[in-house]
Order: C-alpha cells, then sequence, then structure tokens
C-alpha cells in the first residue's frame, strides 16, 4: 500500500480509502490511484490482489472466551457486525502477548478489514503485526502507550469511588480491596482508584489491599490476616468477577460475614445468599461502542483518535448492608 501511494503521490490513508470504496476521495485522485494499482499492483505483504473489495469481515481478540464479561462483549461486536453484514473472527489471547501476535498476524493473513482487540498488554497492536497494513483497530477495556488508536475504557475509577462510598455509607470504614494480576491496566487503576479513595474519605488506617492472582488459599490468608487487630476489616471490594467468586468460596471456607461489592456483575450474582452489590461496567455496552466506532472509521471517518469513558453504575443488592453485629458466645452458666 505504501508503494501505491508513493507512486501516486497521496498518502496511505487514500489508497485505503480508494480500495475500500469509501467517500471523500476525488474523482481525479481515484483515477489515479486506481491507474497506479493497475500497473504495479497491490496487495497485503506485497501479495498481488486484482478484488479491490473489502473481505466484509473483523478480528476480535479478547483476553478469556470462557469469562462472561469478553463473551458479552464479543456478543455485542458480533450483533453489530451482523447488522452490517460482517463476519467476526473471535480469538482468545489468554493475557500472552506471544500468542497475541500469533493471532493478530493470522488475522492480517485473512485480510480482515479491521480489529477491536483487548490488549494482552501495554504494546500497541500496530507494532506488532497490523501497522504496515493500514487496518483501523480499536482498544476496548485497557488502553495501550503511544498509539494514536480508538481506545474504549470503562470508568474504572468512578466505579470503585461507587463501591466505596456505598460501603461508607453503610456503616463501614474499615474496607479490604482484593485485586487482579497487577500487570493488567484495569487491575492497576481499580487499585489506584481505592487508595485515592481512600485518602479523600480519610478513612482510618493504612489501606488494605492484596492483589492477585487470587486463589481461593490467597484469599483466605489475606482476609484471615486483615481480621486481626483491633480494627478488622468489615467489609471487602474484589477487583472482578473472578475475584469475586474467589472471595466468596473463601469467605464460605472461613464462615465469615462480611460486607461485599465486586467490580463487574456475574451470573446468579443475585441467587447468592446473600445477594451480591456489584459495580456493573456494561461488557455488551463497551463491546457495542467499540464496534460502532470500528465500522465508522471503515467508512471513512478520519477525525483524530478518541478515549471513550464509558459509565458504571452500582447495582445495590443486599451483600453490601451494614457490618454485622458480633456473634454471641454461649453463656456456660446457663
Amino acid at each position: 500500500m505504501s508503494d501505491v501511494a508513493a507512486e501516486a503521490h497521496v498518502s496511505v490513508k487514500t489508497v485505503s480509502r480508494v480500495v475500500n470504496r469509501a467517500p471523500g476521495v476525488r474523482p481525479d485522485t481515484e483515477a489515479r490511484v486506481r491507474a497506479v494499482i493497475e500497473r504495479i499492483g497491490f496487495g497485503r505483504h506485497g501479495a498481488p490482489h486484482t478484488q479491490l473489495s473489502r473481505t466484509q469481515t473483523i478480528g476480535l481478540v479478547i483476553e478469556d472466551l470462557a469469562n462472561p464479561f469478553y463473551s458479552q462483549l464479543g456478543a455485542a461486536v458480533e450483533r453489530e457486525a451482523r447488522i452490517r453484514q460482517y463476519q467476526l473472527i473471535t480469538a482468545s489471547a489468554e493475557g500472552s502477548p506471544t500468542r497475541q501476535r500469533g493471532i493478530l498476524r493470522g488475522l492480517v493473513a485473512r485480510r480482515v478489514d479491521g480489529v477491536v482487540i483487548v490488549p494482552a498488554d501495554d504494546t500497541p497492536a500496530g507494532d506488532l503485526a497490523l501497522g504496515a497494513d493500514d487496518i483501523p483497530i480499536v482498544y476496548i477495556d485497557r488502553p495501550v502507550r503511544g498509539d494514536a488508536a480508538d481506545t474504549i475504557v470503562s470508568d474504572n475509577a468512578g466505579g470503585v469511588r461507587s463501591a466505596v462510598e456505598h460501603l461508607v455509607a453503610h456503616g463501614h470504614h474499615q474496607i479490604g480491596f482484593l485485586g487482579d494480576h497487577a500487570e493488567y491496566w484495569t487491575a492497576r487503576r481499580r487499585r489506584e482508584a481505592f487508595l485515592d479513595v481512600h485518602t479523600s474519605l480519610t478513612l482510618p488506617g493504612e489501606p488494605r489491599v492484596a492483589m492477585g492472582p487470587h486463589t481461593t488459599e490467597s484469599a483466605v490468608a489475606a482476609l484471615t490476616q486483615w481480621g486481626r487487630g483491633r480494627e478488622p476489616v468489615t467489609a471487602v471490594i474484589t477487583g472482578n468477577n473472578r475475584v469475586t467468586l474467589t472471595v466468596l468460596h473463601a469467605l464460605r471456607q472461613l464462615d465469615l460475614r462480611l460486607a461485599l461489592v465486586g467490580y463487574d456483575d456475574f451470573e446468579l450474582a443475585d441467587l447468592v445468599e446473600p445477594p451480591v452489590t456489584v459495580v456493573h461496567a456494561d461488557p455488551a455496552a463497551l463491546g457495542q461502542k467499540a464496534a460502532q466506532q470500528l465500522f465508522a472509521r471503515l467508512l471513512g471517518d478520519e477525525s483524530p483518535p478518541q478515549t471513550v469513558v464509558m459509565p458504571t453504575r452500582l447495582i445495590v443488592r443486599a451483600s453490601g448492608g451494614p457490618p454485622a453485629r458480633p456473634r454471641r458466645r454461649p453463656n456456660p452458666g446457663r
């Protein structure tokens, strides 16, 4: 594509618009570009293609297909693709940058028209596999450093603040935070938000924070430690749906009554006893917005890349209630 652009004295973006039959190119410019294509050929990675049309496919690279959060996100992207008569190719990088690179190169080989990606790390995907082909990218759930591309994220700070304020309003001042692995941007952002709110609300003592990855055993250890001393925790906030489920197992194992607010809603959260209060990040809305932004680029939108912060909402259920009363010890004299 860059060879065609240089020969026709236009930008790579203009060549992309001509190839994809996008609006906004002057007729004389389009004719010049097509004449160069006819003369020297055009293809991704140097492979000649005579059919100058889109493949009507887009790619979606997520972290974990088995995680309900990403399942809902993917379903929303697929709906937007289906509306536009596009096919969606979905793959899971499983948190591995190496696997992500392989997936992206495979998508390029399949000549996808664009990609929505949950980045495995903060390295720009375009530097790894897509940039040379001028394929539009939309990052979702997490940003990357130094890449001028559209990014759709949740209001992580606002979501954590709503969780802390809800617990404080119900009388909790000793609150712990169990987050996911700190290598993830979302985990770090939610931890930072918890520390910021802890300071701004002048909650007593040092913040209790334990980052993952968590097992039931590690959650039991953290909750046991936080339960010691004169000011034990009375409430816990979890960093995502997987950590929430781990904490529920730990609380059951310890037979411990703590208030709980989880980040991310999860299936059957309203049927657990007590039903779990959650910060709902709305993965379907994230996926829909990311897909819509990608298709806007495919239609020729050349406005500057934007970062969209999607709102969260607190779904109040019973688990975030007031501190439990201490259990009365039996009177041995009776």
